[in-house]
């Protein structure tokens, strides 16, 4: 099965200008990236990262745009997926209590009311999750649940590894909510005691702990139509970016 692979911007963000970023991962053969937050400060910068794409042929299919901006300025997230040609619209987190999570009942009626102008737009909107969206809310209920359950039309973004490092197996919670994943951040674990100059022990995809065929299986059963590489800060970015898709490639 041919998978179109998308390149997470903020990986590189300590990198340089994101237009060479793009030229990189247009060279190394990604089909596709995705946006963060920092990228979209003001229409100036939003233009050239039109302009850069446009030079690159690359697209911008998905988009992690921040909460605040989702909540308070949903006429602002319609026009840059509309410049940018961004059809899914994912909220990558809400930072509180120190990533411990919100008071995930109440954050997940918020969310679904944020998420109706942005889908009466033609938008999908989607979560990404960190380890806290695998907290127990009750009765065996996580959090992740919750926000799939209170609104029906939620799609996750699955980050593989940090639901590995939150104790849980990628494979099984994909199974789970097999046909609610649109897409997936393909991360790996650095086995314990190796990558020490990565941040927090992440590893190049296929280069870590992570059971790759097992995920990418499960993920194509589930339907997901984004495969998103990242790593949250790379001592090499080039070095990531092509022995990442080197390593989804083979598989």
């Amino acid at each position: 099965m041919t998978r179109h692979l998308s390149y997470q911007l903020y990986s590189s963000r300590d990198a340089g200008p994101v237009a060479e970023t793009l030229s990189m991962v247009a060279g190394l053969g990604y089909d596709a990236v995705e946006g963060y937050g920092a990228l979209f400060s003001g229409a100036e910068a939003v233009a050239a990262l039109r302009r850069a794409l446009d030079v690159t042929g690359l697209t911008m299919p998905t988009a992690h745009v921040g909460w605040d901006m989702v909540r308070d300025d949903p006429g602002g997230v319609v026009d840059l997926a509309r410049t940018l040609g961004v059809a899914l619209v994912v909220v990558p987190g809400v930072d509180a209590a120190g990533w411990g999570g919100p008071d995930w009942h109440r954050f997940a009626a918020e969310l679904a009311g944020a998420a109706a102008p942005l889908r009466q737009a033609g938008l999908t909107v989607g979560w990404h999750n960190h380890a806290a969206e695998l907290t127990d809310v009750g009765g065996g209920t996580r959090a992740i649940d919750l926000l799939l359950a209170a609104d029906p039309d939620l799609v996750w973004e699955i980050d593989v590894a940090w639901v590995a490092r939150a104790g849980a197996d990628p494979v099984a919670w994909i199974d789970r909510h097999a046909g609610r994943i649109a897409a997936a951040h393909l991360k790996d674990l650095a086995a314990p005691g190796a990558a020490a100059d990565e941040e927090d022990g992440w590893a190049d995809v296929g280069h870590g702990r992570l059971d790759w065929t097992a995920i990418l299986d499960a993920l194509d059963r589930s339907g997901a139509a984004h495969f998103v590489v990242e790593h949250d800060r790379p001592s090499d970015d080039r070095r990531f970016a092509a022995r990442s898709i080197a390593a989804l490639r083979g598989r």
